[in-house]
């Protein structure tokens, strides 16, 4: 038996593969490594994960997470995972090759993840060879839901937001300008509490002109300073995964063919594709 995980920093998608492939699905919340730590994630998967899982009869774990971007953040990931699989081989990997390998498989091009936050990368069909930075969410995570969500906020706390809009954001949430900040700058998980904004974008129906607008500036900075500066970046079609890239997906394959990209596959998750690749691998 083995497991495949695909984790974001809000939520981790699992597949326990047995030895028929029977595939079985679970979730639970997500792991960045620069905001939990071991402890933090042992304690949270004790409690989240089904408790018939038949831990001890897992051989392998191939988990793929966010913030997995040097040796010391995998394995903060990597124990607590050995902990609570104590007879598995255990291997941490960056959730930008978990998405490569969904989207593209063994055939090389460009990937991105569009989700809590933004990566991108070059792949080769095997591993990937160009990744541009995302700067993360205080610096750069351009068209992350985080980055969305920032910009939804700071209209509300500066009174930018048109009235309408407003009057909805806050009956939805009744946060005053000093709750926000307060959950921003002294709270833990600030990206998430952001990103959990690029929702009320979504699914608001009162000033479709204004959050579209959100959503397209979003996207534009992500193009224009992220993805536009991989070389040769038109002679690839673009691929994406994660929940903002899918859920605005209209917009966003209209701005990368204003990029000159053709589009291929827009994915919410990339776990069946995932498995899949495992399953073939093996």
């Amino acid at each position: 038996m083995i497991v495949i995980a695909d984790g974001g920093s809000t939520k981790t998608n699992w597949c326990l593969l047995d030895d028929s492939k029977k595939k079985i699905y679970f979730n639970t919340e997500g792991y960045n490594p620069y905001f939990v730590d071991s402890a933090y994630i042992v304690s949270s998967l004790k409690k989240g994960l089904p408790n018939d899982i038949p831990f001890q009869e897992i051989k392998e774990v191939y988990y793929y997470g966010a913030g997995v971007h040097n040796e010391e953040k995998a394995t903060i990931v990597k124990d607590a995972i050995q902990v609570v699989f104590p007879q598995s081989q255990v291997e941490v990997g960056h959730d930008l090759l978990a998405a490569a390998r969904a989207l593209l498989g063994s055939e090389a091009g460009f990937a991105a993840i569009l989700g809590t936050g933004t990566n991108s990368c070059i792949y080769d069909g095997s591993k990937i060879t160009h990744n541009i930075d995302s700067a993360a969410y205080i610096l750069g995570d351009e068209g992350s839901g985080s980055y969305i969500g920032k910009k939804l906020l700071t209209d509300f706390i500066r009174g930018l937001m048109p009235k309408d809009v407003a009057e909805v954001f806050f009956n939805t949430y009744k946060l005053t300008p000093d709750e926000i900040m307060d959950n921003v700058y002294t709270k833990p998980l600030a990206n998430r509490f952001c990103a959990s904004f690029s929702k009320f974008v979504y699914d608001n129906n009162v000033n479709i002109q204004y959050t579209r607008s959100i959503v397209d500036d979003a996207f534009e900075a992500f193009f224009s300073n992220l993805v536009s500066k991989y070389p040769d970046y038109q002679s690839y079609s673009f691929n994406c995964i994660g929940s903002v890239g899918y859920n605005f997906r209209n917009v966003l394959s209209d701005k990368a063919k204003q990029y000159g990209m053709n589009v291929g596959k827009i994915l919410r998750s990339p776990i069946d594709d995932l498995v899949d690749y495992h399953i073939n691998q093996g």
